[in-house]
């Protein structure tokens, strides 16, 4: 039989080899099939990509409608096109090109941007679109190199190649555009023979991998008139004696150029058929081959299975029974009796089987006679090892060793479960053996000592009596883990002492299902917990008073700290020098039903531990309320109160003294900010009035006096007769000195303080600054006749002053930009300039006097002034004045 099989086998495998290798061929060939709807796709997206380019640099060109309105729609064909090509990328395993296209819509957002807001020239947008063209060809490259067959791998290369030559041209299109829409005096010869070169190389690659049909086409198309006109304008180019009034105009090149190109689309659409006809050609010939070759297999194996049958009754019935025979002793069934008994070979095996049994249950009856001296106890119990030979012997040699071993370990077992005993009552962390009923089964002395139980009553009672209302949900879910075997590490939740407090546990916890129990270690993590929750209150206040918040903000988020810190309601306090308290900041506990009540017992608490605090300079309690002293610089300067609704603050003076004294520098600097504030503010305020008793006294002494003077010299005048005399001639110059002397004074007053600012506002202000600045300002104000505070008007109206003046004697700016908006409170200005740029406040320019003004009454002023780059000064004006702190009086009683 193996003689008839061996052959027959050896052919089986080889065409099942065969059949193999064609159906993986015939999946090499589907997923390029696959590949190549995709780079067809991603094709359409490079051509899209093309056309948005084209239109793109048309509007950079000339941005009228018809032109804005053409890149619109380029773009929204290429989301089109880019969108399809995603949809089929996302559904092809393999290389990851949905992860490509989705960077190349990003790049086309990012240039879109840029295009958008006329930032970039025609010639970056076309290097911009360059980047992306080349990109999307790459990809269709990579997904048409797959090659499976030949001819499937020249009909690639034929498409790769034409959408290379269209790229080329399309660049092309877009640099010589540029150059058409305002031609130089030479032509850019450079520029023009780099994509015409490497079009007319992928051309040649087009045409040794093409069809006969496709080269013809090809050559009808370089010769009709847009190929034509193309190749003219290139040898134009070319020529260096050529001048730009024999190129073609800007439209002309655009129409001649885009039926060229639209042309090779047309080309590059049959060369694309020409790759899916081929590759479904080859798929179907691989499939069909495949298929013959699996069927020849089947029926070869069908006709081995025949004969392995015919031949089965001779053979395999003996055998069959020494097979069974085998399974059964394997398995441990020794009453299985082998009854074949014939004189062959098969005959001995069945012999040898049976001598097997035997010796099998004698080795059965050693066995279990030690496991039953282990069972009792019995640990000295050995095998009898002489009544057996060979292998048997050294089976049982190994289990009486065995048992000797299992007897040391016992006794060292014995002395480990004492040692852990030790451990276990010994431990300060929290040990203990739960189960998954929720009840403590053992515990050791550390639990009595952290939580204040007796041992009994932790495990007479349910584990999440003594656990924190709050966390028994969390504690829930903990334990339901444990019950499905899930280890849990670092779980958090807080017990309550048996004097009502509450401390955090750390667990670490260890299931056993099949006991239905929990092994658990846990660690009082209660003041690591509160210093961590303290440094983290202390970081925000600190961050708060680094960011600069007003001093009320500030102020707010102590109290809020405080209260978040410790349960309660909480107050921030300064003692006045009158005796008085005024509150800074406060944040209120979360009410009940009793609210009046508590709120009235809170109240005469709080008003208790102020005035201890006041009398003693330490930390106090009274009853519900706890408060702790502010010192500053070695004096009292506050107060901090925590008050609960109802319960008692046990223990908690020293935290609220601790945390008090660690913000105790953040309150300093929030007080010295807001006094330094309304300081800065007085000082302004100072300013803006001796500037207008100036201007007031100017107008209404040296100006009046000045006109006085003008009137009589008037009338000196008509009384010389003699209008050519020195005397008249001398009077006549003494009277336009007066006139001059006088508008210089009225240029003065003005640049004083503005009487068109006090009349008229900020609005009309800024037009007169405008209209008098020697370089053209545009001006764009979002509001229309709003008058605001006066010291918002005068900072706006003086920023702008400068920056004017500024830009005419520093920037040399052509145009400013001047731009005020009102929202949310706050005014907006916004000056900008294209001059030379470099301003740097910090190095002594007038510029800090502004900052200064700005920062005094709230605002804040930023400066961008890069060389070359122009100014931009934005400053921001608050509406209403800046509070320093939310003073209200404590009621009496």
């Amino acid at each position: 039989m193996l003689l008839v099989l061996l052959p027959v086998t050896g052919l089986l495998v080889v065409t099942a080899f065969a059949a193999v290798t064609q159906w993986e061929k015939a999946r090499t060939l589907r997923d390029f099939d696959t590949a190549i709807v995709v780079s067809f796709a991603t094709g359409e997206v490079s051509d899209a990509v093309a056309r948005e380019r084209i239109a793109a640099v048309e509007a950079r060109l000339s941005a009228e409608p018809e032109t804005l309105r053409g890149r619109s729609d380029a773009q929204r064909t290429t989301d089109n096109a880019l969108g399809r090509a995603f949809e089929d990328a996302v559904d092809r395993p393999g290389s990851d090109v949905a992860g490509g296209l989705d960077a190349v819509r990003r790049q086309l957002h990012a240039l879109r941007v840029q295009t958008g807001t006329a930032s970039l020239d025609a010639q970056t947008v076309a290097q911009g679109y360059e980047v992306v063209e080349n990109t999307l060809l790459d990809i269709v490259a990579a997904l048409e190199s797959g090659r499976p067959t030949r001819a499937s791998g020249r009909a690639a290369d034929a498409h790769v190649a034409m959408a290379r030559a269209i790229a080329a041209a399309e660049k092309e299109r877009a640099e010589l555009a540029i150059l058409f829409h305002a031609p130089a005096d030479g032509p850019p010869t450079a520029t023009a023979g780099r994509w015409t070169e490497l079009e007319k190389a992928q051309l040649r690659a087009f045409r040794q991998t093409a069809s006969d049909e496709l080269e013809a086409e090809l050559h009808t198309v370089m010769f009709r008139a847009p190929g034509r006109a193309v190749r003219k304008a290139r040898d134009l180019l070319a020529d260096t004696d050529s001048r730009p009034a024999e190129w073609p105009s800007y439209d002309r090149w655009l129409a001649d150029s885009g039926a060229y190109v639209d042309a090779l689309r047309g080309i590059q659409g049959r060369a694309a058929r020409e790759l899916a006809e081929t590759a479904d050609r080859d798929l179907r010939a691989t499939r069909t081959q495949a298929v013959t070759e699996l069927t020849v297999s089947l029926a070869v194996l069908g006709l081995v299975t025949v004969l392995a049958l015919a031949l089965r009754r001779s053979i395999t019935r003996p055998l069959g029974q020494v097979s069974e025979g085998a399974r059964a002793l394997s398995d441990g069934d020794l009453s299985y009796d082998i009854r074949y008994a014939g004189r062959d070979e098969l005959g001995d095996v069945a012999d040898t089987f049976r001598e097997l049994r035997v010796t099998s249950e004698r080795l059965a009856g050693e066995i279990r006679a030690m496991n039953t001296a282990i069972d009792a106890g019995r640990l000295e119990h050995r095998a009898d090892v002489h009544s057996f030979d060979g292998t048997w012997a050294q089976l049982l040699g190994g289990m009486n060793g065995t048992m000797a071993s299992f007897a040391a370990a016992h006794g060292r077992r014995r002395r480990a479960e004492r040692e852990l005993e030790g451990i276990f009552n010994l431990s300060l962390d929290l040990l203990c053996i739960s189960g998954v009923d929720g009840y403590f089964k053992r515990v050791n002395p550390a639990f009595e000592r952290t939580l204040g139980y007796p041992i009994e009553t932790l495990t007479s009672r349910p584990l999440l009596d003594f656990v924190h209302e709050e966390d028994r949900d969390s504690t829930r879910e903990a334990m339901a883990r444990l019950a499905i075997g899930t280890h849990v590490a670092e779980f958090v939740n807080r017990y309550m002492r048996a004097d009502g407090t509450e401390c955090w546990l750390q667990w670490s916890a260890r299931p056993v299902p099949e006991e239905g129990l929990v092994y658990a270690a846990a660690r009082d993590v209660t003041e690591s917990r509160r210093a961590a929750l303290e440094q983290t209150a202390l970081r925000r206040v600190a961050t708060a008073v680094a960011r600069g918040v007003p001093p009320s903000d500030v102020f707010a988020t102590v109290a809020q700290e405080v209260g978040s810190l410790l349960g309660t309601a909480a107050a921030v306090l300064r003692y006045e020098p009158d005796g008085g308290v005024s509150v800074l900041g406060i944040a209120h506990a979360r009410a009940d039903a009793s609210a009046e009540i508590a709120q009235m017992t809170r109240r005469e608490a709080a008003r208790t531990a102020i005035d201890e605090v006041a009398r003693t300079g330490c930390a106090a309690r009274s009853d519900t309320a706890v408060g702790a002293p502010i010192v500053v610089e070695g004096r009292l300067w506050g107060v901090v109160v925590a008050a609960s609704l109802l319960d008692p603050l046990p223990g908690t003076e020293s935290r609220l003294a601790d945390f008090t004294e660690l913000i105790a520098t953040a309150i300093a600097n929030a007080d010295s900010r807001a006094q330094l504030t309304a300081s800065r503010a007085r000082v302004v305020a100072a300013g803006d009035a001796s500037r207008r008793r100036i201007e007031r006294d100017l107008h209404d002494g040296v100006q009046q006096r000045l006109v006085s003077l003008q009137l009589e010299l008037r009338m000196t005048e008509t009384l010389v007769e003699d209008g050519s005399s020195e005397l008249a001639q001398q009077l006549t110059h003494l009277g336009k000195g007066l006139d001059d002397t006088f508008q210089d004074l009225l240029q003065v007053a003005r640049g004083i303080h503005p009487s068109v600012l006090s009349k008229g506002g900020l609005g009309p202000a800024l037009r007169t600054l405008a209209r008098r600045c020697a370089v053209p300002v545009e001006l764009d104000l979002g509001f229309v006749g709003a008058r605001f505070s006066e010291q918002v008007e005068v900072a706006a109206y003086y920023v702008t002053s400068e920056c004017l003046t500024n830009a005419v004697k520093h920037a040399r700016a052509s145009v400013v930009t001047v731009a005020a908006e009102e929202h949310s409170g706050v005014l907006e200005l916004v000056i900008r300039d294209d001059g030379v740029g470099g301003a740097e406040p910090d190095k002594g320019s007038g510029l800090i006097g502004l900052i200064d003004r700005v920062e005094a009454i709230g605002g804040r002023l930023t400066v961008a002034s890069p060389p070359g780059g122009g100014t931009t000064l934005r400053v921001r004006l608050p509406l209403t004045p800046p509070a320093t702190a939310t003073e209200a009086v404590l009621p009496p009683g």
